[in-house]
């Protein structure tokens, strides 16, 4: 069974520091989607969902062409979560290092990449299995 989740949950907190892949959708010109699995992070407190990237990619291209509206979904046997929001590519030196740190935190250093950048998702809604609920 799903349904929404309050963001300060927490187990839904530490599902997400747990190291785990996600899967990250996005939509193309023609509304299909576009899902590929990234390393993502939770920033609670900010209500921001954060993806490294390469500026090259599929997705980072969907967002800046006007595909906002994205979904994050992370899945550990009967847990899971997907988190929806609104999606922004950020280049700058401050939000990219921000991304990297947290990155870095729930995964490994990422490899350097001068093409990075930074998708800061704004938590619109987040939906969980009963494990994150009550």
């Amino acid at each position: 069974m799903s349904g929404v989740v309050a963001l300060s949950h927490p187990a839904l907190l530490e599902f997400w520091r747990e190291r785990h892949l996600c899967t990250f959708t996005t939509l193309r010109k023609d509304g299909s989607p576009h899902v590929v699995a990234v390393g993502a992070t939770l920033d609670a407190d900010a209500g921001l969902c954060r993806v490294i990237s390469s500026s090259l990619s599929a997705h980072v291209r969907h967002i800046r062409n006007g595909a906002e509206q994205v979904a994050i979904c992370q899945v550990d046997g009967p847990r899971w979560a997907t988190i929806e929001g609104l999606a922004e590519v950020r280049d700058d030196p401050a939000s990219v290092s921000c991304g990297e740190r947290w990155y870095a935190a729930r995964y490994r250093t990422p490899r350097p990449n001068p093409a990075r950048v930074v998708i800061e998702i704004s938590v619109t809604k987040v939906l969980g299995s009963s494990a994150f609920r009550g």
